[in-house]
């Protein structure tokens, strides 16, 4: 498995798209057969520049074939995925990174062997496409490591920095995970269970990272804590049996009968 960031240099999106004020990201029509199995149905949405949504949903409604269909990892059956108003529906995952998407995974993906600062910084200059020649000198450049310690003091990691990852436990590595994608500055940030490992009481971390990121930055989160959702999130969407049964504000989601049946259950009262 590659990691988070292998596919690098970032390319940022086009000022012509900005301009024009396209969505962040705009899905239309997406649908994913596995065979006869169909996991995603004619799902249409739109995330706006400097929005913070939700995607939830039971386990099989596929919420992470959705996001890897957003990301590259899977070519859609039929449908249309737009970046700041630029088609990437057949470009691969490595070229929508360089439209500015990033993403963190539900199973972390870091480089073990290094200390949290070198893969937090490795990112930050790989952005600049210097990361792996940075790395083989041994000697990261100041914007790089500048970047890599502000991100460690947002997200509460500054004390890990000297640390090699592969000795952190799970909810620590899940930080520095985060940390990657939010050095790579990116347009979207695509979070798959950013809380997953993490105990309850840590979840303050997550949202206050969250809470610091910049206004224009447009940020999908996928995630099972509802409570974390509803804290974090202006907009929620939800899935059951890959079709989109709900989507508006919390409250407007968290009162849906539909919701209610499909998800939530007595958890909504």
């Amino acid at each position: 498995m590659e990691p988070v960031f292998a596919a690098l240099p970032f390319e940022e999106q086009t000022a012509e798209a900005e301009a024009a004020g396209s969505a962040a990201l705009d899905v239309s029509g997406l649908s994913k057969s596995f065979g006869s199995f169909v996991a995603v149905a004619d799902v249409s949405l739109s995330l706006d520049v400097g929005e913070r949504r939700a995607l939830i949903g039971p386990n099989g409604a596929g919420k992470t074939t959705l996001v890897n269909l957003l990301t590259g990892a899977f070519a859609p059956t039929k449908g249309t995925i737009r970046i700041g108003g630029r088609d990437v529906t057949s470009l691969p995952a490595h070229l929508r990174i360089r439209q500015g998407l990033a993403r963190t995974f539900q199973i972390t993906n870091l480089f073990n062997s290094l200390t949290v600062l070198e893969n937090i910084a490795l990112a930050a200059a790989e952005r600049k496409g210097e990361g792996w020649r940075m790395l083989r000198m041994n000697a990261f450049g100041a914007r790089a490591l500048e970047r890599a310690e502000s991100v460690m003091d947002l997200i509460g990691l500054t004390r890990d920095a000297f640390i090699g990852v592969g000795e952190l436990p799970y909810g620590r590595q899940r930080l520095v995970e985060l940390g990657i994608a939010l050095a790579l500055d990116p347009k979207i940030l695509v979070l798959d269970e950013p809380a997953a490992g993490l105990p309850s009481e840590d979840h303050d971390i997550i949202l206050t990272a969250l809470d610091a990121l910049p206004g224009d930055l447009a940020v999908l989160m996928i995630e099972h804590d509802i409570e974390l959702v509803f804290r974090f999130a202006s907009h929620v969407t939800v899935m059951a049996e890959g079709k989109v049964v709900s989507d508006g504000s919390g409250e407007f989601v968290r009162n849906d009968p539909k919701v209610r049946e499909v998800y939530l259950g007595e958890s909504a009262r």
